[in-house]
């Protein structure tokens, strides 16, 4: 394991059309077999900057058949379990007797402290579900965000191609609720939060070119549709009916994946804009980092852009102490916001103000292409931020294949204080990471190796994870 205290930093990204395929893929995470921690370096005592965290990989887990199997958000239980959300093509292994179609299904795996499976369970109709974050509950059950193209909630409930599809299962993964929210084109939930009213909230991709207009209930638009993309975020109810709809974007592709609730209730929602003309105001240049503030009852109060010329995208949002948020995700570019890049995309990571104005920038990779899915606080005002990297220079130590399942630490100025690749010779890639507490780390994602870290392969792409301390 490597102590760094950072060069340049980085955050990843990806491309126009290019960029939505991989954003699927690297909802991944991989994880090595028990190295032995590195008894050369003292940093990783309670006395050193990553305070009771060393690193130390304590298994890694490969769930799946012969299909495509990944991971896509991960949560702890009421009773210190957990429960990992993805999605599943596979009928057999550990499939086997709880699904029997090759389609695509919503997968909710509850592992043990230790990495057993305590029950799996898949959700979905006869064609594709794929699920995309886990929220859980004030009464100890679980909301899935995702999306879906069949009438899972009653028939004709689908309103065309794919719809956001909210899932409500209880502790023990049964189902107590369903929504649908859709219009003819493919709309896309990627994220779910409880707001601390105990509501909900969810925003992702919402194609309004195809709803015409539709879809911004108790606003009006003023004659005007936007096109192809927006951001579209829904407040609901404990039960998911919604109180109100809201788009916001341009005439090109506009798409959140992230969201956060703020201290006066509103939400920042965050993600990536090719557009600049409607509500981008301040477009950098291809792809932008843009952040959109609402209020509790949905009224744009601003938006931002950050980033350069080429594809910059932001995938995770979280809190500081501070009052401010750190925003990671990945940039190509090397010019306006950006003030470094070491290769082909970077982890990019920014910290910006309750109002959006940027505080600082960082990025983090090597000469190769580097990016990140998910940022989490852990102990001593640190953040852990996880992705994905085919770099081996730099800030990169190790290369083991194609692809990489990285994880790098920070302090709360940016500074680089951890790095680790996990995987094998083929593609794995790391999607969301949970802070345990005990004060361990889980990491899930998707594998395609078989050998390094990967102890197993059971088919095209495994649902991969591993818990590091």
């Amino acid at each position: 394991m490597l102590l760094k205290k950072r060069n340049l930093t980085y955050l990843f990204l990806l491309p126009t059309l290019f960029f939505f395929i991989l954003a699927a893929c690297s909802k991944d995470d991989g994880t090595p077999n028990n190295p032995p921690p590195d008894d050369t370096t003292d940093d990783t005592t309670d006395d050193g900057p990553l305070g009771s965290f060393t690193g130390e990989l304590l298994w890694v887990k490969t769930f799946g058949g012969s299909d495509i199997d990944q991971a896509t958000d991960i949560i702890e239980a009421n009773d210190g379990n957990y429960i990992i959300v993805g999605s599943t093509y596979s009928t057999d292994g550990e499939l086997s007797g709880i699904k029997t179609a090759p389609d695509s299904d919503y997968w909710v795996v509850k592992l043990s402290k230790d990495g057993t499976i305590l029950w799996n369970k898949v959700y979905g109709g006869a064609e594709d579900e794929l699920a995309t974050g886990i929220t859980k509950t004030s009464d100890g059950g679980y909301v899935i965000s995702g999306y879906s193209r069949s009438d899972n909630c009653f028939p004709g409930s689908n309103g065309g191609f794919h719809d956001y599809w909210l899932l409500k299962i209880d502790s023990n993964g049964n189902e107590m609720w369903c929504q649908n929210f859709g219009y003819p084109g493919s709309d896309q939930a990627n994220a779910v939060i409880e707001t601390k009213e105990g509501e909900l909230f969810v925003t992702g991709y919402f194609d309004v070119s195809a709803s015409e207009g539709e879809g911004n209930e108790d606003r009006s638009i003023n004659g005007t549709t936007h096109g192809v993309g927006e951001y579209w975020g829904i407040k609901m109810d404990a039960q998911g009916a919604f109180f109100w709809k809201r788009y916001f974007g341009g005439s090109n592709n506009d798409r959140s994946y992230d969201v956060i609730q703020t201290a006066d209730s509103g939400f920042l929602m965050i993600g990536s804009s090719e557009s600049a003309d409607f509500d981008i105001t301040d477009s950098k240049g291809s792809y932008d980092f843009w952040v959109v503030k609402v209020s509790a009852t949905g009224v744009k109060e601003w938006t931002k852009s950050y980033g350069g010329v080429e594809i910059d995208v932001a995938y995770g949002i979280t809190a500081t102490a501070d009052g401010n948020y750190l925003i990671a995700g990945d940039t190509r570019s090397l010019d306006q916001d950006v003030s470094q890049n070491n290769g082909n995309a970077d982890m990019w990571l920014i910290k910006i103000s309750p109002n959006g104005n940027l505080i600082w920038e960082k990025n983090f990779g090597g000469s190769q292409f580097d990016s990140a899915k998910d940022i989490i606080p852990i102990n001593d005002g640190n953040f852990l931020i996880t992705g994905s990297s085919r770099s081996n220079n730099l800030d990169v130590s190790l290369n083991k294949g194609e692809n990489d399942a990285w994880f790098i630490i920070v302090d709360d100025s940016g500074e680089m204080l951890f790095e680790k690749s996990l995987g094998g010779s083929s593609l794995d890639f790391s999607e969301a990471a949970l802070h345990t507490s005990d004060g361990s780390v889980i990491i899930v994602g998707n594998t395609e190796s078989n050998n390094g870290d990967i102890p197993l392969n059971k088919g095209i792409k495994d649902l991969l994870v591993y818990k590091i301390k």
